[in-house]
């Protein structure tokens, strides 16, 4: 019988009972027992979810109330002195590293984020010296998640991070900068053999243990390591059955020495790396582990389309005539973390788009029926009929194409993608519109989302208020906004985007080739969820989508006003994109639509247009071989979403958490004239690459980090300020925060941007005479 396994579950909860509990405990009005008493009960329903399905494998101790880094961090003891000396309860002290923290006489800033991967989940990274000493904490997650679920009656496979992994995703700790978090892999395996003991000591008969580096160009000379220890750890597990899994990518060359891997299986992710199932099956043919089992991840766990059963079937048979049944395991090919968590809280979506989708509820039962099949397919014949039907029923709609957005991009030529002149000629004529003082100030675009505009846009979206009452109060909450910008003394305004329900959402509700869901929600970081839009045919913009509110805000001030807009990768890369055009058509058409935008924004007046572009990193394919061809086609749908405005009309674009020394040049390459950039959460570490190439246009670091309550101090800024004249020139600098304020609480904002304020006035008296 053909094994059916899945490596992680959402843990959000179906109705996003998780992000309420934790923020309903960041504000005191539930005890850690209550918040406890929740996660439990969505932890059970996973489990229950996923044994329904008919899923032989269920995962434990995927759960987090944060991100399942931390957890580890925490798990192995590696928590930085400043956290665990705090005073603070377990739960706290994890949070603290997350969000920081500055109450009860505690002042501690947030440890730097970063994304999982080339996804939009984020995770806490580890801090590591040769100071850090690891340890198993007691009663660690991972143990207690089984001992829970074997006492509900569900016997599960316990999910771990793997060592290696765990100390590529880590960083040196700030006063250890040369030290390499992979050095302490020899005192780090033994906390995880440890581990892996308890758990067998506990009952468990299989062990999920996720490497999801080997997909990774950088661990190709890291065999050496990978073998010793899972020498140890499957020792260590003794009749135990150890699962290596990888995902988002493939395996490449690092099969040569995986496939050796004296373990039970490996996981290998068939939907993002299936190029690679020929070269890793013909490798586990060879294997010296004449047992090693095949883990096939052929029911997505990055995008919601359904699975097409025949073509899984196709290649799980041809595994199986190769190795056999028994060594073939039918799989997610990642966690379902990344997918919403059923079909059955949307009611709004047609017949037709409905039967297009499967979110990670439906996923359990297409892995399971793809696992019957193999053993019996007669058992599953209606369900492997309706899927025929179903997935022909797409295609014959993907056939649909509209003509003029498909002539407009194949008439784009090369003139297309370029400003109208070099960036000293567009600076010249900018300052002409707008002298901007030294160091200018502006936020990132967005201002708190309170309670009173969640309440108003739900009351708009029911139908409970007129589109007049609604557009009344937008109107009031946007003066708000100008005001307080005025009297805080910023240079550059934004509007607030208090219409605006999500940065990628909005857009895509205005354009056309979007699809919506009302409860399809996933984990971005922490208790900050999205509902990604579904891209399901050709995208164009039918009208105006932001020049309204942009507008109105201008006309209430002369100070000039920035209009927000969220750039073509951006957009593609935190929706769920199609699967039968090329990213690259997407995106351009993407670009096209935002160009239309752009001037019309400039027609209205608009002095400095903003193209957001926080996930172009993110976006970029794990393997080397691969970035020429995305960047080329990332940069080009940028440029021609912006290079449609005059000179004088000032272009912005923001980044946020991720590395760019790899893509430095081609971030110049997309010619804005003014970037922002998240640099605070990782200790202006992002700066460094401003050493090695001469950056030509305007920067804006971030001065402080808005994912966390903490205000920091008028001084604090001020040395960051000078931290960044370290390398970056005078007049190149603005100053602003890591990132948009929608998150935050008023009271926090209002004392944030008067120290952000405060700080570039004493930059100007301070560095004045260097301009």
């Amino acid at each position: 019988m053909v094994q059916s396994a899945v490596l992680g579950f959402p843990r959000i909860g179906p109705k996003r009972e998780i992000k309420k509990a934790v923020e309903a405990y960041w504000s005191d009005k539930i005890d850690a027992a209550e918040l406890e008493k929740t996660a439990k009960e969505i932890r059970l329903l996973n489990y229950k979810t996923i044994s329904d399905a008919g899923v032989n494998v269920i995962p434990s101790g995927d759960f987090s109330l944060y991100d399942h880094v931390l957890d580890t961090t925490v798990m192995v003891g590696a928590v930085p002195k400043r956290y665990s000396s705090a005073g603070l309860s377990q739960l706290d002290m994890m949070f603290a590293m997350a969000r920081g923290r500055q109450r009860d006489g505690v002042d501690l800033e947030a440890q730097e984020m970063t994304k999982w991967f080339d996804s939009n989940l984020h995770y806490i990274r580890p801090e590591l010296s040769n100071d850090t000493q690891f340890s198993l904490t007691k009663d660690s997650k991972p143990i207690a998640f089984y001992k829970e679920a074997k006492a509900a009656g569900y016997e599960t496979r316990p999910v771990l991070l793997g060592p290696v992994s765990y100390l590529l995703l880590g960083k040196a700790a700030r006063d250890s900068k040369s030290y390499e978090p992979i050095s302490a892999l020899d005192q780090l395996v033994p906390v995880y053999e440890q581990l892996v003991k308890e758990l067998v000591q506990e009952g468990a008969k299989e062990i999920q243990i996720d490497e999801p580096t080997l997909v990774l160009d950088s661990t190709s000379k890291l065999g050496e390591k990978f073998a010793s220890t899972y020498e140890k750890l499957v020792k260590a597990a003794g009749d135990a059955k150890i699962t290596v899994a990888t995902y988002f990518e493939r395996l490449d060359s690092n099969v040569d020495f995986a496939k050796d891997l004296p373990v039970h299986a490996l996981h290998i992710d068939l939907d993002r790396g299936a190029s690679q199932f020929d070269a890793v099956l013909k490798a586990v043919k060879s294997s010296k582990n004449s047992k090693l089992a095949l883990s096939l991840g052929l029911v997505s766990g990055r995008n919601i389309w359904k699975n097409d059963f025949a073509a899984s079937i196709k290649t799980a048979k041809t595994a199986i005539d190769a190795l056999g049944q028994d060594r073939v395991i039918i799989a997610t090919s990642a966690s379902l973390v990344h997918c919403p968590v059923t079909l059955k809280n949307e009611s709004k979506l047609t017949d037709e788009q409905r039967d297009w989708f499967s979110f990670a509820t439906e996923k359990c039962s297409e892995v399971a029926v793809i696992a019957k099949a193999l053993s019996d397919e007669s058992s599953v014949k209606s369900e492997l009929e309706t899927n025929a039907k179903s997935i022909k029923a797409r295609r014959d709609f993907e056939q649909n194409s509209d003509s003029a957005v498909r002539d407009r991009l194949a008439a784009v030529t090369e003139k297309d993608y370029e400003r109208q002149s070099p960036f000293p000629k567009r600076l010249a004529a900018q300052n002409e519109v707008h002298k901007l003082p030294l160091f200018p100030t502006t936020t990132i675009g967005s201002f708190p989302q309170t309670k009173e505009i969640r309440t108003a846009r739900s009351k708009f979206t029911k139908k409970e208020i007129s589109s007049e009452e609604y557009d009344k109060f937008i109107a009031k909450e946007i003066e708000h906004v100008v005001r307080f910008q005025e009297k805080v003394g910023l240079d550059i305004l934004v509007h607030g985007e208090p219409e605006r329900n999500d940065m990628v959402q909005y857009f895509g509700e205005r354009l056309k080739g979007f699809v919506f869901t009302e409860n399809a929600w996933v984990q971005s970081f922490g208790s900050r969820y999205v509902r990604p839009p579904i891209v399901v045919s050709d995208i164009s913009r039918p009208a105006p989508m932001t020049v309204q509110w942009s507008s109105y805000a201008q006309s209430l001030t002369k100070a000039p006003v920035k209009g927000m807009l969220t750039g073509p990768v951006t957009c593609l890369a935190w929706s769920y994109p199609r699967a039968d055009v090329s990213k690259e058509v997407q995106c351009k058409q993407l670009g096209l639509a935002l160009r239309d935008e752009v001037v019309d924004l400039e027609k209205a007046g608009i002095f400095a247009i903003q193209v957001d572009e926080p996930a172009i990193r993110e976006l970029m394919p794990l393997r080397r071989s691969d970035w020429d061809a995305y960047l080329t086609w990332a940069v080009d749908s940028f440029r021609l979403a912006t290079a449609g405005v005059k000179d004088s009309t000032q272009t912005h674009s923001h980044f946020c958490y991720s590395d760019f020394n790899d893509i430095f040049q081609h971030i110049q390459k997309l010619d804005a004239d003014v970037i922002s950039i998240e640099a605070s959460k990782s200790d202006l570490k992002l700066l460094n690459i401003f050493e090695t190439f001469q950056y030509q246009q305007e920067i804006g670091p971030g001065v402080f980090d808005i994912h966390s309550p903490r205000v920091p101090s008028q001084k604090e800024i001020q040395e960051r300020i000078a931290a960044m004249l370290k390398t970056i020139e005078v007049k190149k600098l603005f100053i602003n925060p890591d990132c948009g304020l929608k998150t935050r609480q008023w009271q926090e904002v209002e004392q944030q941007l008067a120290n952000l304020v405060g700080a570039a006035k004493w930059a100007r008296e301070e560095y004045g005479n260097k301009a």
